[in-house]
């Protein structure tokens, strides 16, 4: 979703900036810049670096919750039937920019849920202080990811909810845009 929404987005004629981490997808459009991560944390820094020069940001990666504490520099053989991995919080990205967000900034989240979609949604986006969060079910058919569709549902801040049908990528990507700009006038 996130080199759909940068295609739509460059299409309008917006200056994007696409941080990603590893995919196999290319960037098409030229006015693109893209920013290569490799982990969450490299993610947090390059949000973090270009958020203040931004009128909108959308964040959709799916971002890991959690990451090992002490990761291993060197395969970890096989020694026993089971092994304890100890995990601790990523840096949330999209909530500490909404405490860096201005007034005069645009902060859309994504939110992929399995149960409560709703309202599970609904406090992200108020503990998150974004202006419209997308929803995406994975318990809709077809739709996030390994699929080139998608179904979303929008909740804005005055908890306005705006449900589209399936449909591929780029055009979940063009309702997003088109959203973002009725949001805006």
């Amino acid at each position: 979703m996130g080199y759909a929404l940068a295609e739509a987005l460059a299409e309008k004629g917006a200056e994007v900036i696409l941080v990603s981490g590893p995919v196999s997808l290319k960037v098409q459009h030229q006015s693109i810049q893209l920013i290569q991560v490799e982990s969450a944390a490299e993610m947090f820094d390059a949000c973090h670096q270009h958020f203040s020069t931004c009128q909108i940001a959308i964040l959709a990666a799916a971002v890991a919750d959690y990451t090992p504490a002490n990761p291993s520099a060197i395969k970890i053989k096989k020694k026993s039937e089971t092994m304890s991995l100890e995990l601790v919080k990523t840096k949330d990205i999209l909530k500490s920019l909404g405490k860096l967000k201005t007034k005069h900034q645009l902060l859309v989240g994504f939110a992929l849920e399995t149960n409560n979609e709703l309202e599970n949604a609904m406090k992200k986006l108020e503990s998150k202080n974004l202006d419209f969060i997308v929803l995406n079910s994975l318990q809709d058919k077809g739709a996030g990811f390994r699929h080139s569709t998608n179904k979303i549902t929008i909740v804005d801040k005055s908890n306005k909810i705006t449900k589209f049908e399936l449909k591929s990528k780029a055009d979940v990507a063009n309702d997003i845009v088109a959203y973002i700009e009725g949001f805006m006038d």
